[in-house]
């Protein structure tokens, strides 16, 4: 018995066990063949997919919000082409898909509403540009880092501790959130710190605002505008001190590497005691009114 006879055999055993399904009739070859058909099919889509996305991300000619619009495009018509030649490859006549339309999107309204939902809700993000890789993004406290990807359905935050945060998209539609880095990298902040009442404060101030100045992080100079520059207020005035803040622009995040807060208090708790300014705490006194003897 050669070889073709006996894999005509088998073929012919394996249509034997057929079954229905509705209109449609498959056998144990028909799933097999699709089986191995469709892995061959997957594997070479997943290839051009990866190849023709790296492609787009090399086009230099292309700003940031462009090639991720255009990627994700091609992974959909991608998909579709894969989804079309394996109904084809299962023997179902693509016409009477249009049976199905309303059933499908009934689907839509409700089982994937989520994900259609989180899907426009991406296109949309990356045609208006309000979002855009290497955006330092805030949604609440506790969710808040670095736009590191787009996907179909989210977006990937990377937060300074190395954790990835996994946002739906149509969080970035339906919510607030902030953008610290989108329109300007530079942001403003400010320390606050006490001295004691009996302070030359207009001296104290200048000695603050020229330490702050000389850190190498913090904006200051005069080819900036005086707005930008190291600024020294009185806040309040507390119980046992006078309360003040010093504002600061830097550029970027004042976090991680680039985190500046920590040297600035040391530098303003140095620049006071080097200068012999007190740094008040809470105290109170006490009056002992002593009564005359009955």
């Amino acid at each position: 018995m050669d070889v073709s006879h006996m894999m005509n055999e088998i073929i012919h055993t394996l249509q034997s066990f057929a079954f229905d399904l509705g209109t449609l009739s498959f056998s144990l070859y028909d799933i097999i063949r699709v089986c191995l058909i469709g892995l061959v099919v997957l594997l070479i889509a997943r290839l051009i997919n990866n190849y023709g996305k790296k492609l787009i991300k090399r086009q230099k000619r292309l700003d940031v919000r462009t090639k991720e619009v255009l990627t994700k495009v091609y992974e959909v018509v991608i998909f579709c082409i894969v989804a079309l030649m394996l109904l084809n490859i299962l023997g179902i006549n693509l016409t009477t898909l249009a049976v199905f339309g309303g059933a499908v999107g009934v689907g839509l309204g409700l089982g994937l509403q989520s994900i259609a939902s989180n899907f426009i809700s991406g296109i949309i993000i990356l045609l208006d540009n309000s979002i855009t890789i290497d955006d330092y993004i805030e949604i609440n406290a506790d969710q808040k880092g670095f736009v590191r990807e787009f996907r179909m359905r989210y977006t990937v935050l990377e937060t300074y501790d190395g954790k990835d945060i996994v946002v739906p998209n149509e969080t970035f539609i339906s919510s607030t959130f902030i953008n610290w880095s989108h329109k300007d990298p530079k942001q403003r902040y400010r320390v606050d710190f006490s001295v004691a009442y009996d302070t030359d404060v207009r001296a104290m101030v200048e000695l603050i605002k020229d330490a702050v100045g000389a850190h190498p992080q913090v904006i200051n100079g005069n080819k900036y505008p005086i707005e930008e520059r190291p600024d020294c207020e009185i806040d309040s005035f507390g119980d046992s001190g006078i309360n003040m803040f010093v504002e600061f622009w830097i550029l970027g995040i004042d976090d991680g590497k680039n985190r500046v807060g920590g040297d600035l208090n040391l530098i303003i708790l140095e620049t006071l005691k080097n200068n012999g300014i007190a740094i008040p705490f809470p105290q109170r006194e006490v009056k002992i009114i002593s009564q005359p003897a009955p």
